[in-house]
């Protein structure tokens, strides 16, 4: 005990401690040491639920299969027999849609094609002459001679440019000369200077579809004379040639 002698003044019973203490710890560090073990919990265990059982998908309802419509054959067509159904419907609509609806007539005008009665002791001078030529022209047309009617309606116009009268015999002897594109623009100024006459407005409508049917061009001719009767159901030239219009009708040679 190399310790003790370092420390004389040490009494016996402080010697005694002291190597009880050395043998304590001596005999404490060759005891085994006991093993440490660190307990670990397990994780909760999250408990899922079952899934719900499969539910059977409803029987779908049969689906009852449409009704076929019945098909229009050219045989039925030809024969005027259609088949029953909704086809027989549909075809009887299409046959109103494409029907041509009867156009209302107005009613028969009387006759105010005088141009003498119209020269009233209120007439300008201008318009009296003129109006006199005017019917001279209307005469010469209604013989046949157009190209002398056309002579004479020239100077109505230059007499009174203001004269509609003079404009539309103008286009009629244009007509019967066969030059129908000329004939059609002395009828846009006799309309434009003519006011509302209904008489003469469908005097105009008539001879434009006149013009329209040299042409070739039959719907124009139609619809020109379909409103020359709505103005005036006696208007002769509209009521004769309206019947007789054919689409497959061929246009005169235009000059």
């Amino acid at each position: 005990m190399n310790v003790l002698r370092c420390y004389p003044e040490w009494t016996g019973l402080h010697r005694r401690f002291f190597i009880a203490a050395v043998v304590l710890a001596f005999m404490w560090g060759c005891a085994p040491q006991g093993t440490y073990r660190t307990t670990t919990q397990p994780p909760p265990v999250v408990r899922v639920p079952p899934p719900p059982p499969p539910v059977a998908p409803p029987a779908e309802a049969a689906r009852k299969p449409l009704p076929q419509e019945g098909k229009i054959s050219e045989q039925d067509l030809k024969s005027g027999s259609l088949p029953s159904g909704p086809a027989k419907d549909n075809a009887k609509e299409s046959a109103k849609e494409t029907t041509p609806q009867s156009e209302p007539l107005g009613p028969a005008l009387p006759d105010n094609s005088s141009l003498i009665a119209k020269i009233t002791p209120g007439t300008s001078p201008q318009r009296a002459a003129s109006l006199r030529l005017t019917d001279e022209g209307r005469k010469l047309l209604d013989a046949g001679d157009a190209p002398r009617a056309l002579a004479r309606l020239e100077k109505t116009i230059v007499i009174d440019s203001t004269n509609p009268y003079g404009y539309f015999y103008l286009a009629k002897a244009q007509n019967r000369l066969g030059r129908y594109k000329e004939s059609l623009n002395f009828l846009d100024v006799a309309e434009a200077r003519l006011g509302g006459d209904p008489y003469w407005l469908a005097e105009i409508h008539a001879l434009r579809g006149e013009n329209f049917r040299a042409l070739g061009m039959i719907d124009k001719a139609q619809a020109s004379y379909s409103q020359a009767l709505r103005l005036n159901s006696g208007n002769r030239t509209a009521s004769d040639a309206l019947p007789k219009l054919q689409p497959t009708e061929t246009a005169s040679p235009a000059r």
